[in-house]
């Protein structure tokens, strides 16, 4: 087998997995978004993937991802779903349309000031830490609509919504109820505050069903696209 026949062929398992999980969920096809988790993995093999029909990619480290920006040649959407220091700020809303993992107003206001096309505001998603792990960054459920509110208010940014990466269980029942916490924080926050978020990053390879079924909209794979990171 060729190296593009087997990128053709895990592009589509994944999609076939992403549009049985909208099927199940009653979703409407193609109401999940593939975000290719990319890091580590070479500027070529994003291409290959790109000429498969990959369209967005999500990159943790910021110097490598500028790197692959340079090289790649077909159009991506980038998002940035790494943790946020502040120096960063600027690179960040130079390269990226969307950012995942905005936990603070600092930032979200960085971003938006930095932003070098003030008119094509940056995607920007709060990241929401369901099992106040310490080693994930992120706010607890209970602060998410107070900050989401005050974000969608900065200039420069368009806030759309949630993301989240919850523990791995083993119970399917209680990783979709995880889940399910994240779509009903989106609710509680458009209704408490008359925004209109409709945007969830939450769900792996290995939980994606689970994730689809509680709400999600994107979907961040790397193994199952791209095999485990060396």
């Amino acid at each position: 087998m060729s190296q593009q026949q087997n990128i053709d062929d895990k592009l589509n398992a994944v999609k076939t997995r992403i549009h049985h999980a909208e099927k199940l969920a009653g979703r409407q096809h193609g109401s999940v978004t593939l975000v290719g988790a990319s890091k580590v993995q070479s500027a070529a093999l994003i291409d290959s993937y790109a000429q498969q029909g990959l369209r967005d990619v999500g990159e943790n480290y910021l110097q490598e991802a500028i790197e692959k920006q340079n090289t790649v040649s077909r159009p991506l959407n980038w998002h940035f779903i790494g943790q946020i220091q502040s120096n960063k700020t600027k690179l960040i809303a130079q390269h990226f349309s969307w950012v995942h993992g905005v936990d603070r107003v600092k930032i979200a206001r960085r971003l938006g000031d930095q932003n070098p096309n003030p008119s094509t505001p940056i995607n920007v998603l709060i990241q929401l830490n369901l099992d106040s792990e310490d080693s994930k960054g992120g706010v607890p459920l209970a602060q998410a609509p107070e900050l989401a509110d005050q974000i969608a208010q900065i200039d420069g940014i368009a806030l759309q919504g949630f993301m989240a990466i919850p523990k791995a269980r083993n119970n399917v029942s209680e990783q979709s109820a995880v889940f399910a916490q994240a779509y009903e924080t989106l609710q509680s926050t458009n209704q408490r505050f008359g925004l209109q978020l409709d945007q969830l990053s939450m769900g792996m390879s290995g939980d994606l069903e689970a994730a689809v079924a509680e709400g999600s909209t994107m979907v961040r794979i790397g193994t199952d696209l791209f095999g485990a990171r060396k």
